[in-house]
């Protein structure tokens, strides 16, 4: 590659990051475990409670994000008094052969002014379709929480990818292929996204889908071309906090006629937290099946989980203490699982971290913060990327034993799609836990899912899962796959995705 062009790719690749959907790393184990040492005081009062495994999380991504998140107390351009929607189309063309006319496509980034906070702006890229601009709209979100979506966006499923040289490539298997793509960094101080003022911090589901409905309200206001393309929602990991609450905020929306009308058709969940009480019981199922543990093991574990469960249903009576409380006790649950397998990735058990590093995503990190690149995105100078932010996550901590299966049952009713999948070899959001909650859903078809075949799920002749589907229900275990799927399984990623969205994974 000659030095012309090589210094072209790497002013494409920050302009590029506007491609890649890759690594939605959410719920990492450590990141959000606390010691079950950790004493009350410290789980219960959200001020103290110690960051240091939010930051070794972090730190095992081989990310150092420069700040803790994005509260700025002022800014050098006037994006406060702005309240419309900032968008920059970016100019791909150096990015090589797609097989397509590049001029075709619209790449965009941007930011959304919150309407119902004091100085939210939510960051966004935005991919049309390479195939087709009525293909239905799409949006991910990155778990953490407090991660932002450009982890998936680089390392999973968007439409280029950053390689080794720091390069961009084209994603044989970008989830643009079949719909038109977007990427949020949310909740509000993750990734590009920022305030100036600290009320706008959330702290639970209700907030966190509130702000996203407004964010979307304003994209199909700018882009009205879309607005009635078929709508689905995915994600990864504490996103399957974020994707029911979300997919409920945008059907109550459509009921009560609130603002344009958002075609939803369903809510897609890869590898998440969404029913802890039944999740954190199948940790140790999960750990005996894979010989992580023996027997004995089991059976010690297994006592931590009665004070875990009692707290969870505290917590789902209102008792905010309870959740803060049940963060510590079922988090020792898993805490107790990784003191006796050691450095294997909780990811991808297949793998073992080394040292401290299980994952390296630092590319996307400094090609994010350097100043050419925010300035390609419209990013203000002031503004530092936040890959994973400790302080998002702290804000969080009492959201995360809420039970967010408790709106599906309606969203069945009414005909949304489900699709929950999960890699086989993730402990930290296993496929076990998963598909024990989808069974568990209290809906009319709960009886029918049950008595539905195991079918396998092939890709081009190959055996790429195990499906089992019920009406608008559908599960699926991926082969040969940890926590990110679309990363792990690529082209088995795409072809679930476009099946599913076509009506034909069955």
């Amino acid at each position: 590659m000659s030095s012309s062009s090589s210094s072209f790719s790497l002013l494409f690749v920050a302009i590029f990051l506007v491609s890649f959907s890759q690594t939605t790393l959410s719920l990492s184990s450590k990141y959000f475990l606390t010691s079950h040492h950790d004493d009350d005081e410290n789980i219960i009062n959200p001020k103290k409670f110690p960051i240091k495994m939010a930051e070794k999380l972090i730190r095992q991504l081989n990310l150092f994000p420069k700040h803790d998140i994005n509260i700025v107390s002022s800014l050098e351009s006037n994006y406060e008094e702005e309240k419309r929607l900032f968008e920059k189309k970016l100019d791909l063309s150096y990015i090589g052969d797609s097989g397509s006319t590049l001029q075709d496509f619209g790449h965009h980034a941007g930011y959304f002014p919150l309407v119902h906070t004091k100085a939210a702006r939510m960051f966004y890229f935005f991919f049309e379709s390479r195939s087709n601009k009525n293909d239905p709209v799409v949006i991910w979100l990155t778990g953490g929480p407090g991660c932002s979506s450009e982890l998936a966006l680089f390392f999973e499923n968007g439409p280029f990818q950053l390689s080794d040289n720091m390069s961009l490539v084209w994603n044989d298997f970008g989830w643009d292929k079949v719909s038109n793509l977007i990427y949020v960094d949310q909740p509000t101080g993750t990734g590009f996204s920022y305030t100036t003022d600290e009320s706008d911090i959330r702290h639970n589901e209700t907030g966190v889908s509130n702000d996203l409905y407004d964010f979307l309200q304003a994209f199909f206001k700018a882009h009205p071309e879309y607005a009635q393309n078929d709508f689905y929602i995915t994600g990864e990991s504490y996103a399957g906090h974020y994707i029911p609450a979300f997919a409920s905020r945008v059907h109550q929306g459509n009921k009560d006629k609130e603002g344009i009308y958002i075609n939803l058709k369903g809510f897609a969940i890869g590898n998440g937290l969404t029913n802890p009480e039944i999740q954190y019981k199948a940790y140790t199922d999960y750990a005996l099946d894979m010989k992580l543990i023996n027997q004995t093991d089991y059976d010690n574990i297994n006592k931590l989980y009665p004070n875990c469960q009692q707290q969870i249903k505290l917590c789902g009576n209102g008792r905010e203490d309870a959740c803060l409380k049940g963060f510590r006790d079922c988090t020792s649950i898993f805490d107790s699982i990784m003191d006796i397998v050691g450095n294997v990735n909780y990811y991808d058990i297949r793998k073992t971290c080394e040292g401290s590093l299980c994952y390296d995503f630092s590319r996307m990190e400094t090609y994010l913060n350097d100043g050419q690149v925010k300035k390609a995105l419209g990013v203000p100078s002031d503004i530092d990327f936040v890959s994973c932010s400790s302080s998002v996550y702290r804000a969080m901590q009492a959201d995360w034993m809420k039970n967010l299966e408790v709106g599906i049952p309606q969203l069945l009713e009414d005909g949304i799609n489900l699709l929950v999948y999960a890699g086989e070899y993730d402990l930290i959001c296993n496929w076990l836990g998963n598909l024990n909650w989808v069974y568990a859903v209290e809906w009319s078809g709960q009886n029918g899912f049950g008595a539905a075949p195991s079918v396998s799920f092939t890709v081009d002749g190959e055996d790429k899962g195990v499906l089992k589907k019920y009406g608008p229900l559908t599960f699926l275990k991926v082969r040969d796959a940890g926590h990110m799927v679309p990363m792990d399984q690529p082209k088995a990623a795409l072809e679930m995705l476009q099946r599913w969205i076509r009506g034909e994974l069955s």
